[in-house]
């Protein structure tokens, strides 16, 4: 495994992430796919074995429970010191509870806590605003992650989807206060998805943050050939959200990779992430697995490399979309 700095910062990860959402069935899980605790444990391992130290979760995920089963399995197979944990904050934690859910100091400092917990761990090595709040001010959210991170729960902040301008003034606002700076950037890139390369792309490589895009096989579409179902496309309502809209222009994309992965002899999942894994900026692209194979396809891809015409003719498809990823 290979291992770059996580933007600017001196946090050392690996150049895949893995990705925990879909380790949650049982009590609190929320999404038919996901895996129980029993069989989530081999890719814990598998992981860990490969050399991968990077871990990413977030409370919402089933109301806690992903991070409860990644505390558990950190436990079971690693040492704490040498695992890079992230988890995130702003979902609905609690229906009902106005305060529950969101960005406020409030909510910040009692969630944080809550994840230390399920985590089982005194700190988290990131901790993440899940996507913007547009009902707190932002200073209001600023200074509280300031104040975990000067607390010792989290090693360093980072952010996830908003628009650019957003996520500038942010950036300023930490530095004019002289506030904890976010060092990375969470958001949505692959090879259907593209728009980030607009204004997000340069500015987190020209403000030194580091980019760890969800989703980079598009919900699995990039691993497979166009019409092919599995459990998770009829259920993933978030799926059709992001690309039901723009299936016929993915798919040219979709056939390219194809091409490139059997001209290759290579696994499609190889191809489309060796193509994220060359975007300059990118630091690691977090991938979830519930088949072995698709752990294994992540490791390998790392040591792919392609050319600037395999790169060119997987890229020369693409359309502009509407931007979707933010809610």
């Amino acid at each position: 495994m290979k291992y770059v700095n996580l933007g600017k910062s001196g946090l050392k990860v690996s150049r895949i992430c893995l990705g925990t959402m879909a380790y949650a069935a049982g009590a609190g899980g929320t999404h038919p796919w996901a895996l129980n605790e029993e069989a989530a444990q081999p890719f814990y391992q598998r992981a860990i074995e490969a050399g991968l130290n990077f871990f990413d979760t977030a409370n919402v995920y089933s109301f806690g429970t992903s991070e409860e089963f990644l505390g558990r399995a950190i436990k079971k197979y690693a040492k704490r010191d040498e695992v890079v944990i992230a988890t995130k904050v702003h979902g609905e934690m609690r229906p009902g509870d106005p305060n529950g859910k969101g960005l406020s100091r409030k909510a910040i400092l009692t969630e944080i806590d809550h994840s230390l917990r399920r985590l089982g761990t005194d700190y988290v090595d990131l901790y993440q605003i899940h996507r913007y709040d547009p009902d707190v001010p932002v200073e209001e959210t600023l200074e509280a992650l300031h104040d975990v991170v000067k607390a010792g729960k989290a090693r360093y902040i980072g952010a996830s989807s908003m628009w650019a301008w957003q996520f500038m003034q942010a950036l300023a606002l930490q530095s004019a206060n002289g506030w904890s700076r976010f060092i990375s950037m969470q958001n949505h890139l692959n090879l259907l998805y593209r728009e980030e390369e607009r204004e997000m792309l340069p500015l987190c490589r020209d403000q030194g943050i580091g980019v760890i895009p969800w989703s980079p096989l598009a919900r699995g579409r990039l691993a497979r050939s166009p019409g092919d179902v599995t459990a998770r496309t009829d259920t993933d309502k978030f799926d059709k959200y992001l690309y039901r809209k723009t299936e016929e222009a993915d798919g040219r994309i979709i056939d390219r990779v194809g091409e490139i992965a059997a001209s290759r002899g290579l696994p499609r999942a190889q191809v489309a992430l060796a193509w994220l894994l060359h975007k300059p900026g990118v630091t690691a692209p977090i991938v979830g697995a519930t088949k072995p194979g698709q752990l294994d396809d992540a490791i390998a891809a790392v040591d792919v490399t392609l050319s600037p015409e395999e790169i060119a003719k997987l890229e020369e498809p693409y359309v502009p979309h509407a931007v979707v990823g933010f809610a």
